[in-house]
């Protein structure tokens, strides 16, 4: 079954918006108002919001890689709305910095709380709702993002906290790469029937994104680096012993880096 385009989550319409060649764009419409998690394309927020017929109400930056800010100059001359991000130099027109603990109130729309998720990048956040959080590039759908500033046990935490989320807990994040995660996966755990389920389920091409939790605790290898099934294959690939799921995590990542 094809993922809807629109969700609803926490009496919001979560719109997914397609941008350049892999990612996605969030817009969370309440009544004729939005907020828009990542705009790296202004022109595809403006569009959406001529679609819906909806004004800007806000914008959540996860991190300051170009892809997730490349909107968010052209969308602050046009809209007067605030921007919510990381205390990131990197990251430009942040109207409000946040970080963890805190929470955005804008009116209309549920609390948000923000979470400190590093291992990507050192300043990454996560914005969550009532019953789904936005991950930026920290979660993939069987996957997870790589560590570009940081440390390998900075991300390890970062998932393991959101792995601890409720089942049904949706998942938001920013690129459709779970395809191309699941062969991976494969290769790491063979006789995993989620993993195969789950790719047969995606054989027709559609949107992978978002998703439930309970689903990448059963089928994402990165999440699942206490079972012995996955220490074990890494452990055999590193040719070493690897006592602690921090270090399976970290072997697995590095593996990924270079997997084809």
């Amino acid at each position: 079954m094809p993922n809807p385009a629109c969700t609803p989550i926490a009496g919001l319409d979560v719109h997914r918006l397609p941008a350049f060649a892999d990612n996605y764009l969030w817009l969370l419409q309440s009544g004729t108002r939005a907020l828009v998690v990542d705009p790296g394309d202004a022109d595809v927020i403006d569009a959406a919001l001529r679609r819906y017929e909806i004004t800007l109400a806000g914008i959540l930056v996860t991190h300051h890689h170009p892809d997730h800010i490349g909107g968010v100059p052209a969308l602050t001359a046009t809209h007067a709305c605030p921007v919510f991000g990381p205390g990131d130099t990197r990251i430009p027109g942040v109207t409000t910095v946040t970080g963890e603990g805190d929470v955005i109130r804008v009116d209309g729309f549920p609390d948000i709380a923000v979470w400190h998720v590093p291992g990507h990048t050192r300043t990454h956040l996560a914005y969550a709702i009532s019953g789904a959080i936005f991950v930026g590039d920290v979660l993939f759908g069987a996957g997870c993002g790589r560590v570009f500033e940081g440390e390998m046990s900075d991300l390890f935490r970062s998932l393991q906290r959101i792995a601890a989320l409720p089942n049904d807990t949706w998942i938001f994040c920013a690129h459709e790469y779970t395809r191309a995660n699941l062969a991976f996966a494969a290769v790491i755990e063979p006789d995993n029937a989620a993993i195969a389920e789950r790719q047969a389920v995606l054989a027709d091409g559609a949107p992978s994104v978002p998703f439930r939790l309970v689903g990448e605790r059963a089928s994402n290898v990165f999440l699942r680096c206490d079972q012995p099934a996955v220490r074990e294959r890494v452990a055999d690939h590193v040719q070493r012993p690897l006592a602690h799921p921090a270090d399976v995590f970290a072997a697995l990542r590095q593996w990924k880096n270079v997997h084809v």
